[in-house]
């Protein structure tokens, strides 16, 4: 296992996002996911993102928005509104993917222990500091070496907008796969990276679409002998001396 680079790290995003998408809303049924966190997003041997698991998503018509159901999904990434209706919608995914971008940016578990020896949330610890802190003040330190002011803001703006506490407040997975293509795009006009790299992130969606469909098929994590998650890299990379 490698540490990631923030260019790598945008794009895997910006893949799991695309994937989400895909059964959210272009698949001829809807797959809520109901478990999105970084140890489902597995990376193979290229670093292509992989959403796997599952095991607690729910198949929903196309003509409903939302479907009642027991609580399930995984304590730190749990979307507040859900856990207290217990109505699944697509929104749902759209917190727990959030707290994944927290991760991303923070390099803390969603559940973690303060200084004062406190297990803290990292939604509740980000929502606080962003009220008086700009988000570079905030993010790990790899991070604010490899990104820039732009990426940071418009990351952490982004999960903040997909913490809301009303679901009809956050975007849909479709609005955050453009905002994270849009910053990759940025990113490779100012740095001129290769073409190929570009020519790759035009092709993005129909990459995302054969992503969901390959991964829909995934419901366990036998699959790790190959892969290794997104979570293992957060841990490795936060492990590192700052």
């Amino acid at each position: 296992m490698v540490s990631l680079t923030w260019n790598d790290c945008l794009r895997i995003a910006s893949e799991a996002a695309g994937a989400l998408c895909y059964l959210h809303s272009a698949a001829s049924i809807s797959i809520f996911h109901r478990d999105v966190k970084s140890s489902n997003i597995l990376l193979d041997t290229n670093n292509a993102a992989k959403v796997s698991d599952f095991g607690a998503s729910r198949i929903v018509p196309i003509d409903q928005t939302h479907v009642a159901t027991n609580v399930q999904g995984t304590f730190g990434y749990l979307d507040p509104e859900y856990y207290q209706t217990g109505q699944l919608n697509e929104k749902s995914d759209v917190y727990s993917f959030g707290v994944v971008l927290l991760e991303l940016l923070i390099r803390k578990k969603p559940v973690f222990t303060a200084e004062s020896g406190m297990a803290e949330s990292l939604c509740n610890y980000f929502l606080l500091k962003i009220r008086s802190r700009q988000p570079k003040e905030i993010v790990a330190a790899q991070v604010l070496e490899e990104a820039n002011e732009e990426e940071i803001n418009g990351v952490a703006s982004l999960a903040e907008k997909c913490l809301r506490l009303k679901g009809e407040e956050r975007p849909t997975m479709k609005e955050v796969e453009t905002t994270l293509q849009q910053l990759r795009m940025n990113r490779t006009n100012s740095s001129q990276v290769d073409p190929a790299v570009e020519y790759e992130m035009q092709g993005h969606q129909s990459m995302a679409m054969n992503l969901a469909g390959r991964t829909y098929h995934v419901t366990s994590h036998n699959s790790q002998n190959a892969c290794y998650s997104l979570e293992q890299e957060f841990l490795a990379s936060a492990s590192l001396p700052r």
